[in-house]
């Protein structure tokens, strides 16, 4: 879960009065937090201690700042809501003599951008650390690292307008990147600056690389990676800042500049909108007038409120809870219909405003009940049906085994001559010994017995354990399953082997069962012996002789047959 530190000083001015310890970890759950560490007696003066915060949720990035946690407190004890006259709508554009030109070039790489000028006070220490760590909360944890949302600030006043948003060569554009002392090129930045080496993982194998710049061709950035060091390095006492924010979900975009465009006006900086024109109709527009408001609202029934938190309420009691969580409200008959507010996007079903409402009457409110119906935890049938086969292939002679769902590309790929794409790639793995998850138990127990030469044999192994698999009719085009795998490895074994310890598997577990051959020869076994297994006409595994190529890929010398199935269909 994210946690913040939040300056003491600046967020109590920003909150309107001083808590202790106690009244403060006595209000921070109107925002789903928890005091993680306070102590205000360490010596320091009030303007240097911070306070560190944990949110206990995910769903509400605006609260990841101090200004964005003070004004939930603050909305919760009943303030008023701060105006934001600066959003525009579609249809009633604020007006923006700022431009930022977004061209075709980055639609296939990174194609939305967000931005606004903030300017009417200096910036201090506090609130530049404070703008820092908000950046980095929002772009790591809700932007995923950066890749679907990141941001940069610059000084306005030495940009020269309208600005460009445009993809290029990464070796054909040179800048001196932010904390270097001389020019590289967007190739040069990802080998030899930390930040590059850090993020370039997001487009560094792309043809063609973002870039921001201005109309005489000075860099502000190479998005995600790194500010240049002149326009974008922002400092304590800068008065006027150009914040913008790219990435590859439009929603999430102009979501996070609008968090960041309402912290900072709660700040007390003025707000003016800027122009982003793009070259083609994304799904918003050609012509977005930034900040821009976007959310949809949701309607829900009092009654359906009262019949989720267990006690009866009035329109107007939905009404005003729900405002105490920072939206707007409309009643009309028994319905209530929210409009999120500005920086908030989490409203996706009735019940998201009937959560809002349980939080604005007051969790207090609700007194803790007994339940009333008494149940009894047991196994699902898959775990059940699981546990039988295990027994089964235990029976047989095989070992239980426990592998890592997530693995290696040449382990899953290479080494069993598969293509990769057949694997789910994680999309910022943290190494690559963890990149894919497998769709299949056997490469692990290959590996077992790439190392296992020394031990007598025969070696028979199994396991049951989940997998993922491509599947496009899927959500998310992933299906996850429930395989059982075996693999014997000794002189003699064969694919009559495998065929036997199948039949005598599916026999005990009472399942009729034909074998056909393979419309497609699967390239871990060897051609003409491989079988497919069928259960109601359906394919739920295969088994065979592994093929020398992939036993000589692992190292194994050793003749092996193997065997996985799909439980799950053989449940069906």
């Amino acid at each position: 879960m994210p946690k913040i530190e939040v300056n003491e000083n600046l967020f109590f001015s920003l909150l309107g009065k001083r808590l202790n310890a106690a009244e403060l970890e006595a209000i921070l759950p109107a925002a789903k937090a928890e005091l993680d560490e306070w102590n205000a007696q360490d010596g320091l003066a009030s303007e240097d201690r911070t306070i560190k915060i944990e949110l206990n949720d995910t769903n509400r990035p605006d609260l990841w700042s101090t200004a964005g946690l003070a004004r939930q407190l603050k909305l919760h004890a009943g303030g008023q809501h701060p105006s934001y006259p600066f959003f525009s709508r579609k249809g009633d554009e604020r007006p923006a003599s700022r431009r930022v030109l977004v061209e075709q070039t980055v639609k296939g790489v990174r194609p939305y951008l967000a931005g606004f000028i903030v300017k009417g006070k200096a910036v201090t220490d506090p609130m530049l650390r404070d703008i820092i760590q908000t950046q980095e909360k929002v772009c790591w944890n809700f932007g995923r690292k950066r890749r679907s949302v990141s941001m940069g600030i610059y000084r306005s006043a030495s940009i020269q307008w309208p600005v460009s948003y445009k993809a290029v060569a990464p070796d054909s554009v040179s800048f001196i990147p932010l904390q270097w002392d001389r020019p590289l090129t967007l190739s040069e930045i990802l080998v030899q600056h930390p930040k590059g080496k850090e993020y370039g993982f997001i487009n560094g194998q792309e043809a063609l690389h973002p870039l921001l710049v201005d109309s005489t061709n000075a860099v502000l950035s190479y998005p995600p990676i790194i500010n240049s060091n002149d326009l974008g390095a922002v400092q304590v006492g800068d008065s006027e800042l150009f914040v913008e924010l790219t990435g590859t979900d439009l929603p999430s975009v102009l979501l996070a500049g609008n968090i960041i465009a309402c912290d900072l006006s709660d700040m007390g900086f003025s707000v003016e909108p800027v122009a982003i024109e793009y070259s083609w109709e994304t799904p918003m527009g050609k012509r977005l007038v930034c900040p821009w408001y976007f959310q949809k609202p949701v309607s829900v029934e009092a009654a359906r409120v009262a019949r989720l938190l267990g006690r009866p309420f009035s329109v107007d009691e939905v009404a005003a809870a729900v405002a105490r969580l920072g939206s707007e409200t409309n009643s009309h008959g028994q319905y209530v219909t929210a409009f999120p507010a500005e920086y908030r996007n989490d409203f996706l079903h009735p019940v998201d405003v009937v959560e809002d409402v349980m939080i604005g009457y007051g969790m207090d409110a609700f007194k803790p009940e007994r339940p009333r119906d008494f149940t009894i935890g047991r196994l699902s049938a898959i775990e059940l049906f699981s546990r039988k086969a295990k027994g089964v292939m235990v029976g047989l002679g095989y070992q239980e085994m426990i592998y890592n769902y997530l693995g290696s590309g040449k382990d899953f790929a290479e080494r069993m001559s598969l293509d990769p794409a057949e694997l789910l790639r994680i999309s910022n793995p943290m190494s690559e010994n963890f990149e894919f998850v497998r769709n299949s138990p056997l490469p692990s127990m290959l590996y077992s017995e790439s190392i296992s030469s020394k031990a007598a044999y025969p070696h028979r192994l199994l396991e049951v354990g989940k997998v993922a698999l491509k599947r496009p009719s899927e959500n998310y085009g992933v299906a996850t399953r429930q395989y059982l795998a075996f693999l014997s490895a000794h002189a003699g074994a064969d694919f009559n082997e495998a065929a036997a310890h199948v039949a005598t598997l599916l026999y005990y577990l009472g399942r009729e069962f034909q074998v056909t051959e393979p419309s497609v020869e699967d390239p871990r076994f060897i051609p003409g012996r491989q079988a497919v297994l069928l259960y109601k006409g359906g394919r739920i595994g295969i088994y065979g002789e592994f093929h020398p190529r992939v036993l000589e890929a692992w190292g194994i010398t050793t003749p092996c047959a193997g065997a996985e199935l799909d439980l799950e269909a053989l449940l069906a």
